[in-house]
């Protein structure tokens, strides 16, 4: 394990001593896991993976943990990146379907070991139990009943934009209200992201529950339309961009305007304040172990479920793609006792289930395909070096909508990689793709049309883990198509997140 920050050697049995039990990083015993999934995520938003980037919350559970450097996601998006890392298996490989269902999910894992569970997702449509995702939680809230009956709240659930606006224009009064009420400015602005609603939950959580626990929060807020408080839009701009300009960009991307260098830049702006009203929130729910005195003994796992494009290869948002701004995500694992440090192996996100499994001494379940990272958080041995695979399904247009769900709605992409290339295969047309990162870190050049022998040789070891891979899923493949009906909320929350 490439590491910052060496691992000490383990004591040897009985030799504790004073100076060991007073150490801020001695080894504890960890009782319960924390998981946030943060959507739409990139890994070069946060500080652990880019210098200029300020994610105080995040920077400081890196700091003190382990940092995986090359973490990538199954997926482009959320229903197909979530069945790795609640499930611990490739999308599609159960039935055919994107979700979890008869799935053995972590929660299912760890709830039938004893130990108390608690899921709190931030009404993102495709983690409800329409897809399985509640199995095993002994608490579990999506927040999609709370679009509401009226035909306002309706309307602007399924008008994301428009709630922006109205968040926008409000703040101003807002925050004057806020003020005159002698409250803090944590609060006065409409929680459009539900984030507040998941952070008390997860708070009440960890003060209701006595023994062991795994909490789960997905947060949505750096999900478009990126739609954050104003007073973290002044803390990572140069307080020049105002609500008008704001509400400029957000016009313009709704209408399918063309988006120039400066609302290109403001969008990012927008989206950099929604990864610190994020970090905000998460280190809010940190503060809620300190006040239960279990933070001594409670692991922390951070993941990105997949990235966002800013125009990398010509888009906005996460379409159907393979590249780097949508698969390399971040991972950071913080254990009490652990030094931890930065881990330049590859991983999946399939990892984060038997990683959670493993720090809370339960055995992971033989069909689970990610490997424990534990030991290489603990400094034993180096994760797994199988290649990692992602998939996703395009359509006749990458901007096609709906965007496809099922091998039936489109061409299925297959991308292998390891910590240097990245292979993509469209396994429909034979179309391939073959990029090495380190020269080509957006992937740009594409090699594989007049490949060198070393680039020929990438190519004979990945072309074979993509075809296994799509042989697997058009054998489990049946004739589910992933447009079962939903109800009325569902899919108001669906089209709230572009997916209509």
């Amino acid at each position: 394990m490439d590491s910052d920050t060496s691992h000490p050697d383990e004591p040897a049995e009985n030799s504790s001593t004073a100076e060991e039990s007073q150490s801020p990083r001695a080894k504890r015993e960890v009782t319960n896991v924390v998981l946030v999934t943060i959507d739409s995520l990139r890994a070069d938003a946060i500080g652990p993976y880019d210098d200029d980037r300020s994610s105080p919350v995040l920077d400081d559970l890196a700091a003190d943990g382990t940092t995986f450097d090359r973490a990538f996601a199954t997926g482009n998006w959320t229903p197909f990146s979530f069945p790795s890392i609640l499930a611990s298996e490739p999308v599609f490989t159960r039935n055919g379907d994107i979700g979890v269902t008869d799935s053995r999910t972590l929660a299912s894992v760890l709830s039938d070991a004893g130990i108390a569970t608690g899921g709190f997702n931030a009404a993102n449509g495709f983690l409800t139990s329409h897809w399985g995702y509640p199995a095993g939680f002994d608490e579990y809230e999506s927040f999609v009943t709370s679009v509401g009956s009226s035909v306002y709240s309706r309307y602007l659930a399924a008008h994301p934009t428009v709630e922006a606006w109205i968040q926008l224009l409000a703040s101003p009064f807002r925050r004057l209200g806020s003020k005159l009420r002698g409250r803090s400015d944590e609060r006065p602005f409409l929680d459009a992201s539900r984030m507040f609603d998941v952070e008390d939950a997860a708070t009440e959580f960890v003060e209701e529950t006595d023994g062991p626990f795994f909490l789960w929060t997905h947060y949505m807020d750096t999900h478009t339309p990126y739609v954050p408080a104003p007073r973290y839009i002044r803390e990572v701009s140069d307080g020049i961009i105002g609500t008008h300009r704001m509400l400029h960009a957000h016009t313009r991307t709704s209408l399918g305007l063309e988006v120039g260098e400066r609302t290109l830049r403001d969008l990012r702006t927008l989206y950099q304040a929604t990864v610190r009203q994020v970090d905000a929130s998460v280190g809010r729910v940190l503060e809620s172990l300190e006040a239960a005195g279990v933070a001594d003994e409670t692991a922390i796992v951070v993941a990105g479920d997949h990235g966002e494009e800013f125009q990398e290869h010509g888009h906005l948002a996460h379409y159907p793609k393979l590249y780097d701004e949508l698969i390399h995500v971040p991972f950071i694992v913080n254990v009490p006792g652990e030094d931890g440090g930065r881990v330049s192996e590859h991983v999946g996100l399939d990892a984060i289930p038997p990683t959670v499994a493993d720090l809370l001494g339960v055995e992971s379940p033989p069909e689970w395909r990610g490997k424990s990272v534990a030991p290489a958080v603990r400094g034993d041995e180096d994760p797994d070096q199988d290649p990692v695979v992602s998939v996703t399904v395009r359509g006749e247009e990458v901007t096609e909508q709906p965007i496809p769900r099922s091998l039936d709605d489109g061409d299925l992409l297959v991308s292998v990689r390891d910590a240097e290339w990245t292979y993509i295969e469209n396994a429909d047309t034979g179309e391939t793709e073959l990029y090495h990162r380190p020269s080509d870190p957006t992937q740009q050049e594409d090699l594989s049309a007049d490949p060198t022998d070393e680039e020929l040789a990438v190519v004979e070891r990945f072309a074979p883990v993509a075809a296994e891979h799509v042989a697997e899923l058009r054998d489990r493949k049946t004739d589910v198509d992933g447009s079962e009906e939903v109800d009325e909320d569902l899919e108001a929350r669906l089209e709230a997140l572009g997916y209509r």
